[in-house]
């Protein structure tokens, strides 16, 4: 979790009245929204409204994510190819289903249109990695920048409007458990550790309080698992005169990402940046290679035996791998190994720098591609090696 912020007006206790003021009319008090993670046993915000949260006028069903799983006959490795697919939607609707499992959901989306309606996911974390784009992330919490390269991170259950200064290209994690700061990156005082690849400086949480005052009916789309809700809130859910704890939408940049290198080839978990129940999400930006005279500068080939592995391309020359190009996946499954591409050893040995920027995840439970996937896949892809 990112650290403790506390923006605008709030009491001096936790859940003692705090009283109306600030130029609002009548007696009376703000009301407390406790937003809390594992029950009431881990992290925490405390958020104080001008109306209650409760009032509801209408709930109306609004349809359903489908998430069209196909059952392949065949295990195997996978290149799929989302650049170039159509925009549609907006940055809820038109979301792509890729693949996922119990614990995740990877989506392309390129929107055609702005964000409709506001959005609740209350089933899953969501991180928006923002391929191309920038814009601000609208929440009670206040109004979040964000550019290209970064990592959007929306816990559940918060209400959102996400706004585009012109085009967005994304890719949209969905995570089942909560998503965290990897623990072995944290000492015993809570603070991120020296030597891990980011510091707390490198998180982005909202700075201001854009408090909305507007007492009329205001739609919520609410998502658990595939269903959609329409709930019809009395008020604007954005009407929030403070709040303080570590429960809070943030942004964090792959660019800064620092990235751990050796004189050999170090392993991937060098590269992790978030982690989940169920999986981790790797960040693999630019690094100065290995250092060793004679060390091998891509990775090793790979047996997968516990995880299945993901990786979404998006920028510069990917030293180990043939035609991958900017927003590809490959999914190398668990049971065959895989690795450099033939040729690609010789081709790197004297190389100092590589300017690769990716996204991976690696899995515990298998990776399930969607019939949308399989109209992206390279066909061709499992048998790229034969030439070595």
């Amino acid at each position: 979790m990112p650290h403790y912020q506390q923006l605008g007006s709030i009491p001096a206790k936790r859940h003692i009245a705090h009283r109306l003021g600030g130029g609002h009319k009548g007696e009376g008090i703000y009301y407390e929204e406790v937003v809390t993670v594992g029950g009431f046993g881990r992290a925490y915000s405390i958020v104080y409204h001008l109306r209650p949260t409760t009032r509801v006028s209408k709930i109306e069903p609004a349809g359903s994510v489908p998430f069209d799983i196909i059952n392949e006959k065949t295990l195997r490795h996978h290149h799929l190819k989302s650049g170039n697919m159509p925009k549609v939607g907006d940055p809820i609707s038109g979301r792509v289903p890729i693949m996922g499992n119990d614990d995740v959901i990877l989506s392309r989306c390129r929107p055609a249109s702005p964000q409709q309606e506001l959005f609740r996911n209350a089933g899953a974390d969501e991180v928006i990695f923002v391929h191309h784009g920038k814009g601000t992330l609208h929440t009670m919490f206040g109004p979040l920048p964000f550019r290209e390269c970064d990592y959007v991170v929306i816990p559940r259950t918060t209400t959102y409007r996400i706004v585009f200064d012109g085009d967005a290209d994304l890719l949209v994690i969905e995570s089942t458990g909560s998503l965290t700061v990897p623990p072995h990156y944290v000492n015993p005082d809570g603070q991120i550790r020296m030597g891990a690849p980011y510091s707390e400086r490198d998180f982005h949480g909202p700075t201001q309080i854009a408090f909305i005052d507007k007492e009329e009916p205001t739609p919520v789309v609410i998502k658990d698992g595939q269903r959609l809700t329409r709930y019809i809130l009395g008020q604007h859910p954005f009407d929030v005169v403070g709040w303080d704890g570590m429960v809070y939408p943030f942004t964090f940049n792959a660019d800064d990402f620092e990235p751990i290198t050796g004189k050999i080839h170090q392993p991937p978990p060098v590269h992790q940046t978030f982690e989940a129940p169920g999986f981790v999400v790797c960040t693999f930006a630019p690094r100065m290679l290995d250092t060793h005279p004679d060390a091998i500068k891509v990775p090793y080939a790979h047996s997968n035996v516990q995880a299945d592995e993901v990786l979404y391309y998006v920028r510069g020359r990917f030293g180990s791998r043939r035609g991958v190009e900017e927003a590809s996946f490959t999914l190398h499954p668990r049971g065959i190994p895989h690795g450099p591409h033939p040729g690609t050893i010789v081709a790197s040995k004297d190389a100092k720098f590589t300017d690769e920027l990716a996204v991976m995840l690696d899995t515990f439970k298998p990776l399930l591609l969607t019939k949308q996937a399989l109209e992206l896949d390279d066909a061709g892809y499992p048998f790229s090696w034969a030439d070595g």
